[in-house]
């Protein structure tokens, strides 16, 4: 934990000590940063730095002075500069970036959720903004950042033509259950249900763009796909089949919407709704929801702009999801600079929709200024733009998400906490939870 200080002379005989608490957590559990023994009124960097399974290297740090008593606590003490300023409890995680040098475009998300994200916390002599590979830290401490708490399981799902992975939280059970949608990437995304299961909701993770069946045939899926992941999670011993409820994010909410209002077969307990729209074909397939892709805008920086694809609002039913129809509360989650969709004008289409249907009771929107379109877990490092395959086209571009990185990471955390507490009003009736941590580890 801790190195001599070897400069100045006066320092010689000092220990700086690096403590971190907890070490070992989930990613969205928040953790004390607390540098000792500096001397007084010393300048210190601290730095975070995190190698990701692509093999790039993200970094963030924060400057910071020592107290009369040579201490620093990063839950207390502002940033002086760095990549986050003022008092940042988190800062280190949520303004990570890419190391000077990488290639632009990257993201930053989680592979493999059975393992933990590393993160190296270390103490550097002065206010320092590069070159930290060439130096040696004070002190440092690695840090694990979990998905997945002790005694999450992990089950891949392939029956039925299904590519998907469900996530049972530890224990018996019966748990309310989740369909957890992401958007136009594809790919089967895993962090999300395996965190949500980490607090006590049985999660399906579905890949519904790129799964086996269409990379065989050639063909996307129907609508009977996800009442076919409906029924999974509704037929699974460990799951309450009637408290049910479906997530999406971007194109995900697109289906989460649809299902919402026009299946017979899904009856949800409740749905969440992030960064995304009700407009589209209602009678269409999914390639008809992929299709719009004629109103394209390109950024000075060569950055491809979406939003304006679903613009205007339709006043025709026939483009747009019948929000009068919708039975089960909905958490709409909205990022007032979404440059890829156009989030707050839908959220207000379907606000004015659920007010002359009567239903507007079951609608919570949260809509945050100057968050982008990529609303993650918290601490997720924010992505501006980064690099997209379009489904549609199977071109590889430059997206631009937007967002501004300070008041996008309080985005993320605001709405995952009140994300949760309406799963849980909502999913549990009534019952605790209970909470998995792995602070105790």
């Amino acid at each position: 934990c801790s190195a001599p200080l070897k400069t100045p002379s006066r320092l010689k005989q000092c220990i700086v000590k690096l403590f971190v608490q907890p070490s070992r957590g989930l990613v969205d559990e928040k953790f004390i940063i607390l540098v000792q023994k500096a001397p007084p009124g010393y300048q210190l960097t601290v730095h975070a730095l995190h190698k990701c399974e692509d093999g790039h290297s993200w970094e963030a740090f924060g400057h910071y002075i020592s107290n009369a008593i040579g201490t620093v606590n990063v839950s207390e003490d502002p940033s002086l500069g760095g990549t986050y300023s003022g008092v940042e409890q988190m800062g280190l995680l949520w303004s990570l970036r890419p190391v000077p040098g990488s290639k632009p475009g990257l993201r930053l998300r989680k592979m493999n959720v059975q393992i933990p994200m590393e993160v190296t916390i270390s103490v550097y002599q002065g206010h320092q903004t590069e070159g930290f590979m060439d130096q040696v830290p004070l002190a440092s401490v690695v840090v694990e950042r979990w998905y997945m708490a002790p005694g999450v399981s992990r089950i891949p799902i392939t029956e039925d033509g299904l590519t998907a992975t469900l996530f049972l939280p530890p224990g018996p059970g019966p748990f309310p259950g989740l369909l957890d949608l992401w958007g136009g990437g594809g790919q089967l995304v895993e962090y999300r249900a395996s965190l949500l299961a980490s607090h006590g909701i049985a999660s399906l993770a579905l890949d519904y763009l790129t799964p086996k069946i269409t990379m065989e045939t050639r063909k996307m899926v129907d609508l009977q796909y996800f009442e076919k992941a409906y029924k999974i999670l509704e037929q699974h011993p460990q799951v309450h089949g009637s408290s049910i409820g479906m997530l999406g994010l971007s194109l995900g909410t697109s289906i989460t919407l649809k299902m919402a209002a026009y299946s017979e077969v899904m009856k949800l307990r409740c749905a969440v709704c992030i960064s995304g729209s009700h407009v589209q074909p209602v009678d269409g397939s999914m390639e008809d929801i992929l299709k719009n892709a004629d109103r394209t805008r390109v950024s000075e920086e060569n950055e491809f702009i979406w939003r304006d694809l679903l613009l205007p609002v339709p006043s025709d039913l026939a483009f747009k999801v019948d929000m009068g129809r919708l039975k089960c509360p909905l958490l709409v989650v909205v990022g007032e600079d979404d440059q890829n969709w156009p989030a707050s004008e839908s959220a207000m289409d379907m606000k004015e929709m659920m007010e002359q249907a009567g239903n507007s009771h079951l609608l919570t929107v949260l809509s945050y200024p100057n968050a982008g379109h990529l609303i993650e877990p918290p601490y997720t490092p924010h992505a501006r733009a980064s690099l997209f395959r379009s489904m549609a086209t199977r071109e590889k571009m430059m997206a631009l998400w937007g967002g501004e990185t300070a008041a996008h990471s309080l985005a993320q955390e605001d709405a995952w906490r009140k994300l949760l507490v309406f799963l849980r009003e909502n999913l549990y009736s009534g019952t605790n939870p209970g909470t998995p941590s792995l602070s105790h580890l």
